[in-house]
């Protein structure tokens, strides 16, 4: 049973902020003292342990038994310090969050008692129960068997009393089941083919590091009146509720000052984020109300996501003991902006060169012109490749809204850099380069630096803007696994820098100078890649209608946008850097349909639970007393002065008549929406009928119980109202 609705705004209203106990005065005496990071690997492990795990961590050498049962030890020795009494490997199953299953350190011995045991076996690899995680056919039912790695890469952490080892999830067969196994494939084969494209310019160049900056948005609302939205409560989002009167229009949420009981959960939980290791440096108030904002320092992709993760698991455990719940939901109320995770993504050399800073001098803007001008191409090539991996049935609602990017994949770099390719696409004349080309360009490379101090503004309709050191993937929901975002622009620009190589060595073959060589086939990518770059507003129509004469897609919808999956070139894209196989992607198709499809089944059976069994009673409950109303005037003034009297009750009554018959009617039509999908056998199919024959009705439903809500006595609203989830302190 709900709590009742006025008891919540009760218990809401006398909360207090809770009080932070700090670790210490100092963030640096307790950052990442839960993690079993490269010091204390040193201070725990032997010299030849040492070296070897320093080796997997970075260049992937493989661990041998003896060593990795060294580190086992030791890492048990560490954790149980710390009064850790459980183990787990930590991994991504594709279901969009994490997985544990925990197991003691204990080992019963003959003597009847117990001794605490961590072998390097246990480390390295596990065999949890893979049968029921999302596999889109990979494995059958009598094949539940999926294997855990341990993945060095990422270092083990304490979550409770439990020792946390991140890994990755292979089928027994070998396919991956999870986003972290493609995300090091892919992390791989950028590192390769940047590599090689950098020795053009520095040979002390000998790796290169995809690094991520995510910016993590969400609301706050206090439990009490969470617990009595069952919406809330089972998908995320509020079905129903009129928008306030006052929303976001003033933007003075924006920046403000942040409220006591929220400062009270993010000192709170920022304290836990430290002590993990993750190096969250800001915060703030967002647009909407009660809607905030955190971000870390930029780090390596593969741990930024792992922290990524971690946080929203933070966020909800550590709001529950300030009376909170946290919303991740793109769009958990309409008419307010949705919460997204912007992917700040770049990449780095092991020389500390941000490949997409420019440099001081025509060399290394060279350099900088090189790596920009091929991500442009490569998401010129692969822009619904980009879109997929942002699909999902909640980022939908978010994206072309007020304020997010359109499911039109653009890029954005500002006015002057453009004005700097166009200048580049038309000053290298067909045939050799005259020395006067060559001065003149490099003169006009110089200036980047000059240029990128005016060039700083971000365009926000963008979702994939150039931002003076790095390119901000804005379109990535807020639930959103960053994996999935940054598979898929890590696997495109190998494969891009791959082919850009392969061209400027053949020109060189031929006696073109190297710096001519690759200016000539900067040129071709320019040109070849221009229609993708947008310098507008993405909100507007106008932008819709040009989007459609450059030929870019417009995938509104998830099903729609998980079509390219089973195109010739994605699968050739994905095969051929050896990051996902045919089968992987086909399964992966079938997953992300059936998610997108149970989510919309959810929230319809919600939304006719709510209709049937809150807002229907409810409504007729004042319906009643309207009615009672105009009978004790009749019978008091009669027949003819009532009508006169009662005029308003009268129409309101007739109003919610109208609006209740609708919504019954509506709520029917979508039961037998659903029956009809149900029996669909093929999963896109079903996720079509799903996206446009029920859902539609979701929206429609909705407009009816919000002009109940502004109808009927505020005393018999079952629900807690948009104004009081987002404006209670």
């Amino acid at each position: 049973m709900s709590i009742n609705r006025f008891k919540a705004l009760e218990a809401s209203q006398k909360r207090q902020p809770q009080t932070v106990n700090y670790p210490s005065d100092k963030i640096s005496d307790y950052f990442g003292e839960n993690v079993f990071d490269i010091g204390k690997m040193r201070s725990y492990l032997t010299e030849d342990a040492y070296k070897s795990v320093k080796k997997a961590m970075l260049e992937g050498h493989r661990i041998e038994r003896n060593i990795a049962d060294q580190i086992a030890t030791a890492m048990k020795d560490w954790a149980m310090s710390k009064k850790v009494t459980h183990y787990t490997h930590w991994f991504q199953p594709l279901t969009g969050s994490t997985a544990e299953k925990h197991d003691a350190f204990f080992t019963p011995t003959e003597e009847g008692r117990a001794i605490e045991q961590f072998e390097g076996k246990l480390l390295i690899q596990q065999e949890p129960d893979a049968s029921s995680f999302p596999n889109g056919g990979i494995r059958n039912t009598f094949e539940a068997r999926g294997y855990t790695a341990w993945d060095p890469t990422s270092p083990a952490f304490i979550m409770g009393r439990t020792l946390c080892i991140p890994t990755i999830f292979i089928s027994y067969t070998g396919e991956a089941l999870d986003y972290k196994a493609p995300l090091l494939k892919a992390l791989d084969a950028v590192d390769e083919a940047a590599t090689d494209v950098c020795q053009y310019f520095d040979k002390n160049i000998s790796r290169v590091r995809a690094t991520l900056g995510w910016e993590q948005e969400y609301f706050l609302v206090d439990t009490a009146l969470f617990n009595a939205r069952p919406d809330l409560i089972l998908s995320g989002r509020a079905l129903v509720g009129h928008s306030p009167a006052k929303g976001q229009q003033l933007d003075d949420h924006y920046f403000g000052s942040i409220p006591e009981r929220a400062t009270a959960f993010m000192q709170d939980f920022e304290t836990e984020a430290y002590r993990l290791g993750i190096p969250v440096t800001t915060r703030h108030n967002e647009v909407a109300p009660n809607q905030f904002e955190c971000a870390p320092m930029f780090e390596e992709a593969d741990l930024a996501v792992d922290h990524n993760l971690l946080l929203m698991d933070l966020l909800e455990k550590v709001a529950s003991r300030h009376h909170f719940e946290v919303l991740l939901h793109e769009k958990p109320f309409a008419g307010l902006n949705g919460s997204g995770k912007h992917n700040n993504w770049s990449l780095g050399t092991n020389t500390g060169v941000n490949l997409l800073q420019p440099g001081k001098n025509p060399k290394t803007n060279l350099r900088f012109l090189t790596f920009l001008v091929n991500t442009i191409k490569g998401i010129h090539d692969y822009a619904d490749v980009l879109r997929s991996s942002i699909a999902s049935a909640s980022n939908d609602h978010r994206l072309g809204a007020n304020e997010a990017p359109p499911a039109i994949m653009s890029v954005f770099i500002g006015s002057q850099l453009s004005e700097m390719l166009d200048k580049i696409e038309k000053s290298i004349k067909a045939g050799k380069m005259t020395p006067e080309d060559k001065t003149a360009l490099k003169l006009d490379i110089g200036k980047i630096p000059q240029l990128m101090l005016d060039n700083t503004d971000r365009n926000r309709t963008s979702p994939f803007a150039f931002t003076g050191n790095k390119f901000e993937f804005r379109a990535v929901g807020s639930t959103a696994n960053c994996s999935q975002a940054m598979i898929a622009i890590n696997t495109i620009m190998a494969k891009q820098l791959k082919a850009f190589k392969k061209s400027v060595d053949s020109r060189i073959a031929k006696g073109v100078k190297k710096d001519e060589a690759i200016l000539k086939e900067l040129q071709d990518l320019i040109k070849a890649s221009k229609k993708i770059r947008f310098e507008g507003n993405g909100y507007g129509d106008e932008w819709v209608k040009e989007a459609e004469k450059r030929g870019l897609s417009n995938l509104k919808d998830t099903p729609r946008a998980l079509t390219p999956m089973k195109t010739k070139a994605y699968v050739n894209l994905f095969e051929s850097q050896g990051v996902l196989t045919k089968r992987e992607i086909e399964a992966r198709h079938d997953i992300e349909l059936e998610a997108y499809t149970m989510k919309i089944q959810i929230e319809a059976r919600i939304l006719g639970d709510l209709c049937k069994t809150y807002i229907t009673p409810a409504v007729i409950r004042y319906q009643t007393e309207l009615l009672s109303n105009v009978k004790g005037l009749q019978d008091v003034l009669g027949a003819n002065e009532a009508k006169k009297a009662g005029k308003v009750q009268i129409e309101i009554i007739k109003e919610i008549s109208q609006h209740l018959e609708v919504i019954k009617t509506d709520v029917d039509k979508m039961v037998e929406e659903r029956k009809k999908a149900n029996k669909i056998a093929n999963t896109e199919e079903k996720a079509f009928a799903y996206c446009d024959n029920v859902k539609p009705f979701i929206e429609d439903i909705r407009y009816h119980t919000d002009k109940l809500e502004q109808l009927v006595d505020d005393s018999y609203w079952p629900l807690p109202k948009l104004r009081e989830l987002l404006f209670t302190k």
